[in-house]
């Protein structure tokens, strides 16, 4: 049990020896049915993207398709699309020839390249800025890309498996992803439960994390008391595996209850997640759960609606209330942008002296 969960800030580490499948599956329904599929998904050569909260898991599942496919031989390149500079993320991605840019003293070649004959794992995708998103769009049609600040088209054989904590319809509805790209990476999706939904697993996860971190730093911590694996239960789990492990890293560090019961108590923990700039799977499956019964297809309209909001308000905020100028920056036309206000529910035109209205407006 040496293998550890998030050491990287992306659910699971990227450490070469996996957690056992009981621990990654554990014994919940919605997991079992995960497992079957992606069984079946490893062994056709296609792009996958995985959907989920932070935290849930989402490269180990890229790890284990991999791992489980005929490539299992070849490497497996990731790529944290967030975690390297918009300037910087094609040249990681493609490479570059010499002279492409100020300090390229040669030739280098990208984790495409890297990748080939294997998997490339591109996490949160919808990170990446359309004019990239174009350049993968082509690598995903034909194999086919250029090195930076080179001409010849060079051939590669990988297979693409992308994640996200967001809900890329809305980011097409933003204008902020490409709608043929998401169709090309969208060929199997793997939607990933929160930990929230998984407490049947919580007693095998708490065990496995306890004995790796005894491991990992020489410690013989106890195992948890039936009070203490109640609370974790009845925790709402934000942070879903990646907050489980750093709970049970400080349990273990210090070796009583004490340092982590005070975290799981009081009913307000369940959920404050700050929204940022998309709709994300945490965003919607609060809606879902505060909405009651409903169908899908009203979720869905309801997530469209309120992150068009939260776009429209933005641009109207960075243009000082300029609709002319906020028009411009949503590459939609003034007629379409006065349209949109009334839909929301904002008036065209602000009253004399009156507030912009507010998000929850």
């Amino acid at each position: 049990m040496s293998a550890n969960f998030s050491t990287n800030g992306s659910g699971y580490s990227g450490a070469e020896k996996l957690p056992p499948e009981e621990v990654i599956f554990g014994l919940s329904d919605a997991m079992q049915i995960l497992r079957r599929k992606i069984a079946r998904v490893s062994e056709a050569n296609v792009p996958v993207l995985i959907c989920g909260e932070s935290g849930t898991g989402k490269e180990i599942l890229a790890k284990l398709i991999h791992q489980w496919s005929l490539r299992r031989d070849a490497p497996f390149v990731k790529v944290n699309c967030p975690a390297i500079p918009e300037t910087l993320l094609e040249s990681e991605l493609f490479g570059y020839e010499k002279g492409a840019f100020t300090g390229a003293y040669g030739s280098k070649p990208g984790r495409v390249e890297t990748a080939s004959r294997g998997t490339l794992f591109l996490d949160e995708i919808s990170e990446i800025d359309l004019s990239l998103q174009a350049k993968l769009l082509q690598l995903l049609q034909d194999g086919q890309f250029c090195r930076l600040g080179g001409q010849e088209e060079r051939h590669v054989d990988v297979r693409v498996i992308c994640a996200t904590n967001r809900v890329l319809e809305g980011q097409i509805e933003a204008g902020a992803f490409r709608p043929d790209l998401f169709y090309r990476i969208n060929v199997f999706t793997l939607r990933v439960p929160p930990l929230r939904q998984r407490s049947l697993d919580l007693p095998r996860l708490v065990e496995y994390l306890i004995a790796s971190c005894n491991e990992r730093f020489n410690r013989r911590a106890k195992p948890l008391s039936p009070q203490l694996m109640r609370a974790l239960e009845e925790h709402c789990w934000p942070g879903n595996i990646r907050e489980l492990e750093n709970l049970i890293k400080r349990y273990v560090i210090m070796g009583t209850e004490d340092s982590i019961a005070g975290e799981l108590r009081g009913p307000g923990k369940r959920r404050a997640l700050t929204q940022t700039s998309g709709e994300t799977w945490a965003d919607t499956s609060a809606k879902t759960s505060a909405a009651g019964t409903t169908t899908l297809k009203g979720v869905a309209r309801r997530a469209m609606r309120d992150f068009e909001r939260k776009v429209i308000l933005e641009a109207l905020e960075t243009s000082s209330w300029n609709r002319k100028e906020a028009a411009r920056s949503l590459n939609i036309s003034y007629r379409a942008l006065l349209y949109k206000l009334r839909q929301v529910g904002w008036p065209a035109q602000n009253s004399p002296g009156g507030s912009p209205p507010r998000m929850g407006d």
